[in-house]
């Protein structure tokens, strides 16, 4: 039997994404059926496993390219302010719209499908993923501290604690809806603030 294109592979494997996508954000992993996910595509459920092992793997991918193009948008603060604490705000203000909107993410924060598909990591593939995410804003990081505008320190460590804040957007429930936009915000604020401001604290005060 003969087998797809390139072009028609290629144009398959963005259909299951896409469709993937819409049905995840919707139903969640274990309600989205394989049929589901192939007959929009107008192929059987065995082809699928021609573009991916497992459902899993799918929502990953999807999750990857989500995150991706997320930060190229998050950026845009980094890049355009040349006030390190405003920027930072700006780009946990953007982390947590992305969180508490996204509809593919606020499905996978309702359940319990992020342990679900942390176990198809292992750890190399965990950091390397890490890694990638604190790129996108450790140059800005060291760029700040040639200027002397933020603290010292490893660059990672730094970036890592910035996003680190997001991590409050999991926890919504538990410190009340009422709660939640004031602590975000001054999580934000603080943070930011803290990072910057210890550079100025750091120089020697002039005789």
């Amino acid at each position: 039997m003969k087998g797809f294109s390139d072009e028609k592979r290629r144009y398959i494997r963005q259909e299951l994404l896409d469709e993937g996508r819409k049905l995840f954000a919707r139903y969640g992993l274990q309600k989205t059926t394989m049929t589901d996910l192939t007959d929009p595509v107008n192929i059987a459920p065995s082809t699928f496993y021609q573009f991916f092992d497992s459902k899993e793997e799918l929502y990953l991918e999807i999750l990857e390219r989500e995150g991706k193009q997320f930060y190229e948008r998050a950026v845009t603060p980094l890049e355009e302010h040349s006030d390190p604490e405003r920027a930072i705000v700006e780009y946990l203000h953007i982390v947590f719209e992305e969180l508490e909107t996204n509809p593919i993410i606020e499905r996978l924060l309702a359940g319990n499908e992020v342990e679900q598909l942390l176990h198809l990591y292992s750890d190399e593939e965990f950091i390397e993923q890490r890694t990638r995410e604190l790129g996108y804003v450790m140059p800005y990081i060291r760029e700040w501290q040639k200027a002397g505008m933020i603290r010292e320190g490893d660059p990672e460590v730094l970036a890592a604690t910035i996003d680190s804040v997001a991590v409050l957007a999991f926890h919504e429930d538990e410190i009340g809806a009422d709660l939640y936009p004031v602590v975000r915000d001054m999580m934000i604020e603080t943070i930011a603030t803290g990072l910057t401001n210890a550079a100025a604290r750091d120089e020697p005060e002039s005789e």
